[in-house]
């Protein structure tokens, strides 16, 4: 429902106090048991939580909703939210200027989520708060390169599927469809390329986690009259982070090598448009690249 964060993984039925429903409560002056929560009706819950996602918290209804509560709620000091005007210093550095841009909930979400210490949470709600911003998830407070904390994400299946184009002369690319390469299998090399980069990602590219993947396929589509190889890469498993990286590499290395098994007859060879095509899995839902406009395709 509108109010709760996909990264509080809280269903309709709001079994647990979302940050909205915290926020309407802490601007009120109120503090609620969480079985006092669950023991008041749906209404009143909803009523918490879109009190919580207003601009301003109309302390007025948030009273009224938790009317009945039982154990009652206890008074505490009112939040005064002026205090997140600007973000918590240590997240400084890396929202600088998107801090004005988020609605006050986001705002409360953050800076609790900061000061709960939980690294893996607050990077999951940036993603979904800051999806179109460039805010850097590997950079810690102080602009220094880091390994994300993934500890206490959720294992969940991750899938992720990479493309690339190997462009060249349609006589290069007829032979490769007979299996005439100069050094022998063309595709057959590059597919185990492929796959075997895949598995060495963690390796290759810094801050990468090592993932345990359960598949990794690369595939061709060989067009002799454009003279072009299409590759695709799918990566999954089974892990706390996802395999876009694995997927990238996969079609990467493949296109490398479909480079390298043809050199000495063309040198000329293009690899071009590696993408990320698509990606599921984990908290920030399924991303399914664009199809390209006419201008990016031609």
């Amino acid at each position: 429902m509108d109010g709760v964060f996909g990264f509080e993984d809280i269903d309709d039925a709001l079994p647990l106090l979302p940050l909205a429903a915290r926020r309407a409560l802490d601007v009120a002056g109120l503090k609620l048991s969480l079985s006092a929560w669950q023991g008041l009706g749906l209404e009143a819950r909803r009523a918490l939580v879109v009190a919580g996602s207003g601009n301003v918290v109309d302390v007025a209804a948030v009273r009224e909703a938790v009317t009945g509560a039982d154990p009652a709620p206890s008074a505490r000091a009112a939040d005064d939210e002026a205090r997140l005007a600007d973000p918590p210093a240590s997240l400084r550095a890396r929202l600088g200027e998107h801090w004005p841009a988020l609605s006050p909930l986001a705002r409360f979400a953050v800076a609790h989520l900061e000061k709960r210490g939980n690294s893996a949470r607050l990077e999951e709600a940036l993603a979904e708060l800051l999806p179109d911003s460039p805010v850097l998830t590997h950079l810690d407070e102080k602009g220094q390169a880091r390994m994300v904390d993934v500890g206490e994400k959720a294992i969940t299946h991750r899938r992720a599927v990479a493309r690339g184009n190997v462009i060249m002369a349609p006589a290069t690319a007829r032979l490769v469809a007979d299996g005439a390469g100069p050094k022998g299998d063309v595709l057959a090399v590059a597919r185990v390329a492929g796959i075997m980069a895949a598995k060495k990602t963690p390796e290759l590219i810094p801050l990468c986690h090592g993932i345990a993947l359960h598949r990794v396929a690369v595939t061709f589509d060989v067009d002799t009259d454009a003279g072009r190889i299409a590759i695709e890469a799918v990566a999954e498993a089974r892990d706390r982070t996802g395999v876009e990286m694995e997927a990238m590499v996969a079609a990467s290395v493949a296109a490398l090598t479909i480079y390298d098994m043809l050199k000495a007859v063309e040198r000329g060879i293009v690899i071009t448009e590696v993408v990320l095509q698509e990606k599921s899995g984990g908290r920030s839902g399924h991303y399914l690249r664009a199809a390209p406009t006419t201008e990016e395709s031609t």
